[in-house]
């Protein structure tokens, strides 16, 4: 029997913008993205549930400077708004 792949939903664009927004300015996010990233993902307006799911299977181990946010803000954030398959971004 095949397996079907299932891919998750991407983020709302508003969501995904606020998180871009917070991990390009704000330390005290980066520090609970890297940490939690469910709780982050919920804090800048992803469905609870959804966030436990995707925020679950997450592990940041280091997070892109600032700079470097905003300049492939663009590419991140059709990442982030397209359904994602088995590889996660990385930011």
């Amino acid at each position: 029997m095949a397996t079907k792949k299932t891919a998750t939903p991407g983020l709302d664009p508003k969501v995904a913008d606020k998180l871009l927004d917070k991990l390009s300015t704000d330390n005290d996010f980066r520090r609970l993205f890297k940490k939690d990233p469910a709780a982050a993902l919920v804090k800048v307006g992803h469905p609870k549930d959804a966030a436990a799911s995707t925020g679950g299977c997450c592990q940041v181990r280091s997070i892109a400077p600032k700079a470097q946010i905003v300049k492939a803000r663009n590419e991140l954030k059709t990442m982030l708004t397209a359904s994602l398959g088995m590889t996660p971004p990385q930011l």
